[in-house]
């Protein structure tokens, strides 16, 4: 069932929709719910929205900056919640992701993490919880 009620999806500014669309499917499972070159949305097992992408030019969205203008997402950190980290790091690792660290114990999260850059450089730590 999707998600209903308030929420956040964050929208990011990508080089090439259908690249960046294409890696978020094959690492994460997303389906895509809009396809295209200018504009994707990726939606979650339960069918709701996960997580948008938009092509560079972005004018109609006030507020979004430009990848090429500086470091993308800098001062964010996606975090993408699962219950098996070392799938997800063996998939990202045999698609040839920028891997930043390994699976590892984060103590104060209590859970397994690492870090990795999608195709336009934005970090992304994925994290298992540790169930105590």
């Amino acid at each position: 069932m999707a998600a209903t009620g308030p929420g956040l999806t964050p929208m990011l500014v990508v080089r090439d929709v259908a690249v960046s669309s294409a890696w978020y499917v094959e690492l994460f499972g997303f389906a895509s719910g809009h396809g295209g070159d200018e504009f994707e949305m990726l939606m979650g097992p339960d069918g709701g929205l996960e997580l948008m992408l938009h092509h560079g030019e972005f004018e109609a969205h006030p507020g979004m900056t430009d990848p090429e203008g500086g470091t993308p997402g800098r001062g964010v950190l996606f975090y993408y919640r699962t219950e098996d980290a070392q799938a997800v790091f063996d998939r990202a690792r045999a698609m040839g992701a920028d891997l930043l660290d390994e699976p590892h114990l984060n103590p104060n999260a209590r859970a397994i993490e690492f870090t990795l850059r999608d195709p336009d450089g934005y970090p992304i730590s994925v994290s298992q919880r540790i169930v105590a």
